[in-house]
């Protein structure tokens, strides 16, 4: 406690130099770039798995049930062997189940906000886009994971991509960067669903058709006139097409100039979409 008689000595002085030399002996740390910013938020996001490995489920267990339960339903029905079906279906499942998957990214976002984590991160002195880039981020390694599943089960099943190791890898780069770009659309509804299940409903409802009415399973040639001119401007389609051509060697450009473009206008449309809800909720 300090006394009247430590203020006429000039103690106190002394005791507040001490404490501010102290405080201000390092120099502030510079404001992290945004580059940085956004991978630590990828690591947290890669956090949460850890802590809750159950999250994984998705990314394993629904690509292995979707590619067993089509090859086997519809291989001897639709190619004469399960075994000749995986050659069209493998690449098309691929492209189904990831597509599926990417509405968890809306559904973490979501849930970020109504826990009021969200507010906390808009208190601290960052790139503010990096909270969404860094979680889209985190789930590109979920994307991968997935692929990597349906690709080893499908070799297991009998699948020979002529394309190779390369054909592969640049498919699941393709997808990657659509499933990257679609990401936007569920962040853009995670900012404005109120709860997880009304924006797991609309998610749904926009997957379901834009993945099951395509080319993953069938030649759009077998279906009606209304319901292929559909089919051949879903760019699932063009999706799937462009990662056939690649795993098996005989890649259409002008598909994948369509999957390119596709990624833009969602990028194009949803981010600064997003970036504007998310500044509208501080």
């Amino acid at each position: 406690m300090t006394t009247h008689s430590d203020h006429l000595h000039g103690t106190q002085p002394v005791v507040d130099q001490k404490l501010l030399a102290a405080i201000s002996s390092q120099q502030r740390p510079s404001k992290p770039g945004a580059m940085s910013t956004s991978l630590t938020f990828g690591w947290r996001a890669l956090l949460k798995i850890k802590h809750v490995p159950e999250q994984l489920f998705d990314v394993t267990m629904f690509p292995v049930m979707f590619t067993l339960m089509f090859t086997f339903l519809f291989g001897g029905a639709l190619a004469g062997s399960p075994r000749e079906y995986v050659q069209h279906l493998l690449p098309g499942i691929l492209v189904l189940t990831v597509t599926m998957i990417t509405m968890y990214t809306g559904l973490g976002i979501n849930k970020d906000i109504r826990k009021g984590v969200f507010d906390r991160f808009r208190s601290l002195p960052i790139w503010r886009p990096a909270v969404l880039v860094g979680a889209l981020f985190g789930d590109v390694l979920r994307y991968t994971l997935a692929s990597l599943i349906v690709i080893g089960l499908g070799l297991l099943l009998g699948f020979r991509p002529d394309g190779g190791a390369v054909g592969v890898i640049a498919a699941v780069a393709l997808l990657l960067v659509f499933a990257f770009s679609l990401s936007w659309i569920w962040t853009a509804l995670g900012m404005i669903m109120r709860t997880e299940e009304s924006l797991m409903a609309v998610s749904m409802m926009i997957l379901f058709p834009l993945t099951f009415i395509s080319n993953v399973f069938v030649d759009p040639a077998t279906m009606p006139g209304w319901l292929e001119a559909f089919v051949n401007v879903n760019p699932i389609t063009h999706l799937s097409t462009a990662s056939r051509g690649l795993m098996h060697g005989d890649v259409d450009t002008a598909q994948v100039s369509w999957v390119f473009i596709a990624c833009a206008i969602f990028v194009a449309v949803f981010g600064p979409l997003t970036m504007r809800l998310f500044r509208k909720k501080e």
